[in-house]
């Protein structure tokens, strides 16, 4: 797997305190984007310190050991302002770097949890903090996840996955990420009584739960409780790289690169739409049936190329299908190209809908929009005619894509995370 791919994974070293590239991460629209709009301008860089080396050891360094809590005055999920001050009472504050986007930080998600659940009886306090940028995140780089890393989001992601603890947000100015030299989500920091830091570095050894041999951050948490030493203090973060400011330069040259894709469309006769329905790839496939006279199909369009540009460098693929009749080719085309839609489009090989429907094998209101996710071999994940939920689609497809070999168990937090929405929406 490239690192232009799914960005970077980053290290925090002790020693050195320095950073080592390891492999990945991930951007969205669809709740908000890094730009306007797709016929929009990408927004103007921020410029990138000197030789865009990124953040380096000499320049953000990691906090040390000992050093004092820094003061922070942070907006969170709640809707509140949250102050350093407030969480002074607790024997030990544990401030954890997360982000919504990054499936390292997604996977640690219910270890952050149980940290939470196990200690917080014990006079810990848990805080975790959103370092990242969202205007700093590619769409290649949001694979893993439904929603970008903005507040907005941050607010999306906790109801959905009932976080309960402070999540916090930095990611407007990331003055105090780079106090703390915060190098990935998660990056894991432990102060104790006197809010001097003891710990800090990874929760534990590995991302993958079932393959965990040392709980770092535990033991460090014990031994605090315990009056004792810490037995480690300091050990090696792992996960996606802190979007910092200066990287929405990278995402002004990917939509430049959007922009300048071929927009194609091929005309789809029956065999080409049975072809579609039976999903004989081995990608899931998000189908999205539209008209240039649906202001609800134009007005939905944008979602599905975000998702399209999120997801595609797995085992995902987009097809549009135009029900505009032949003679409005045209007309397609014109929109198609105004959204830069470069994922395979289609359309109506004729004017006869209901023929052409009916090898599909649905009949619905041709000039309103229909979205299918279709599995491979054709089970068919979600259908909704009309107005849609861009997440409720994401969701679906994140949970039916396969792991890739970087992110073992993500496939698994997703079908969870969907499975407990239903089971909650069910009950409520």
């Amino acid at each position: 797997m490239s690192a232009t791919q799914h960005g970077h994974h980053r290290d925090s070293s002790h020693a050195r305190r320095f950073v080592t590239i390891l492999s990945a991460s991930v951007f969205v629209v669809g709740v908000t984007m890094a730009w306007p709009a797709a016929q929009g301008q990408p927004p103007a860089p921020t410029p990138a310190p000197p030789a865009a080396r990124g953040i380096q050891a000499d320049e953000h360094p990691v906090l040390p050991i000992g050093s004092a809590l820094p003061e922070f005055a942070l907006p969170g999920v709640d809707g509140k302002t949250h102050k350093s001050t407030e969480f002074m009472a607790s024997k030990i504050l544990a401030v954890v770097f997360e982000s919504n986007h990054c499936p390292v930080s997604q996977l640690y998600e219910g270890r952050i949890e149980k940290l939470y659940a196990d200690y917080r009886s014990k006079g810990v306090t848990l805080v975790a903090i959103n370092p990242n940028n969202a205007k700093a995140v590619r769409l290649d780089e949001l694979g893993y996840t439904d929603v970008t890393d903005s507040l907005p989001e941050m607010k999306i992601r906790a109801a959905f996955r009932g976080i309960d603890w402070p999540y916090l947000y930095d990611g407007e100015t990331q003055t105090l990420s780079m106090k703390f030299g915060a190098v990935a989500t998660p990056h894991i920091f432990l102060f104790d009584q006197q809010r001097k830091l003891r710990y800090q570095g990874r929760i534990d050894d590995n991302q993958r739960e079932d393959l965990v041999k040392t709980q770092d951050a535990r033991n460090a948490i014990d031994a605090m409780l315990a009056g004792k030493p810490v037995p480690v203090a300091e050990t090696r973060a792992f996960g996606c790289t802190t979007k910092w400011m200066y990287k929405s330069q990278d995402v002004g040259r990917e939509w430049a690169r959007i922009q300048a894709e071929p927009v194609t469309v091929e005309m789809a006769d029956a065999d080409a739409l049975k072809a579609l329905r039976a999903n004989g790839t081995e990608k899931v496939t998000l189908v999205s049936f539209w008209s240039t006279g649906s202001k609800l199909s134009m007005d939905q369009f944008l979602d599905l190329e975000t998702t399209y540009r999120m997801f595609r460098q797995r085992a995902f693929n987009l097809v549009t299908v135009s029900t505009d009749a032949p003679a409005q080719s045209t007309a397609v085309m014109d929109f198609l190209k105004k959204q830069y839609a470069s994922s395979p489009n289609k359309q109506f090989a004729s004017a006869d809908r209901a023929a052409l429907q009916a090898a599909f094998g649905l009949k619905w209101n041709a000039a309103e929009p229909l979205t299918l996710v279709i599995a491979p071999g054709g089970e068919v994940l979600y259908q909704k005619a009309g107005k849609f939920d861009i997440l409720e689609i994401r969701r679906s497809i994140l949970a039916a894509m396969p792991d890739m070999r970087s992110y073992i168990g993500s496939k698994a937090y997703w079908m969870a995370a969907v499975a407990s929405s239903k089971n909650k929406g069910k009950k409520g």
